[in-house]
């Protein structure tokens, strides 16, 4: 079984569904026998946004209507994650980064990193505040994965990563995701949403038996 999973790094309900995905993918596998590969793809939850990104706090409650419909939700969301063993410090998130950069780096990473890539990425934007659209936060980050920084700023100044990112979008538009965490299983079957592990498991069975 293959599943492609298209989100976006400041997107927390793609955290949490890709968490998830991962406690589902454990699960199934122990259970069956059978073994799950997972491919990272990148989508923009926001395309509007400037490279250096925007200030959190006004940015979403101009989408919001106002801070306090951004403050329920922000406090929904945490919740949410805290059921499943996720964290997210809304009060260290300062800026709404743009993260076409990160994307790029996810396509010139090795494919067996790049999962682990893009929870650090994660990580550091909800749990540290870490302002993700700028180049060299990136590559501290990758630095301190053991990943050649210098060899991917290399790579981001000659573009790298650019073309895997722009075909990514264009299957997202292709597809008519909308929104994300959005799972593609065997390119036939797709789920939209943070599903719970349960259906998530659910889900596998009857593909596995052909339903």
């Amino acid at each position: 079984m293959h599943i492609a999973v298209y989100s976006d790094m400041i997107c927390p309900w793609c955290r949490i569904g890709k968490k998830n995905l991962s406690d589902a993918i454990r699960e199934w596998e122990e259970r069956s026998g059978a073994k799950v590969a997972v491919s990272e793809h990148a989508f923009l939850l926001d395309p509007t946004l400037p490279e250096e990104g925007l200030p959190f706090n006004s940015s979403m409650a101009a989408k919001m209507g106002g801070p306090e419909n951004v403050k329920v939700m922000l406090e929904k969301v945490r919740e949410a994650g805290a059921a499943v063993g996720v964290t997210f410090r809304w009060d260290r998130v300062t800026r709404m980064p743009n993260t076409m950069l990160a994307h790029r780096i996810t396509a010139m990473v090795p494919e067996e990193r790049r999962h682990e890539w893009v929870e650090t990425v994660m990580i550091a934007h909800f749990e540290y505040g870490r302002d993700i659209a700028r180049k060299d936060v990136l590559l501290e980050l990758a630095g301190d994965l053991g990943l050649d920084a210098d060899e991917l700023s290399a790579g981001l100044d000659e573009g790298g990563g650019d073309e895997a990112v722009r075909q990514d979008l264009e299957q997202a538009r292709k597809m008519g995701i909308s929104g994300v965490p959005f799972f593609v299983i065997d390119n036939k079957y797709g789920l939209s949403g943070a599903y719970p592990v349960a259906d998530f498991v659910r889900a596998f069975e009857r593909i596995a038996q052909g339903a």
